[in-house]
């Protein structure tokens, strides 16, 4: 299988009106993710580097992260 992918800038795979940032981001840091609804993935990029590389993740794979995220299983 190859796995090599391309990297696409982020305005590619969404308009920038599309990126959002987490309801949980301080903006105190800068250290901060966002992501974009596309019709069946959901786009992640740096909230720093709005012209770089973006993510892409098929809304399953989106989905079950999430709920691992809320139900704590990546706490360490």
């Amino acid at each position: 299988m190859n796995t090599h992918r391309t990297h696409q800038p982020s305005t590619t795979v969404a308009p920038e009106g599309a990126w959002f940032k987490s309801s949980y981001s301080s903006g105190g840091t800068g250290n901060c993710v966002e992501a974009a609804d596309l019709p069946s993935e959901v786009g992640v990029r740096d909230s720093k580097n709005k012209l770089g590389p973006a993510l892409r993740f098929p809304r399953a794979s989106w989905d079950a992260f999430v709920t691992g995220i809320r139900n704590g299983e990546f706490k360490s």
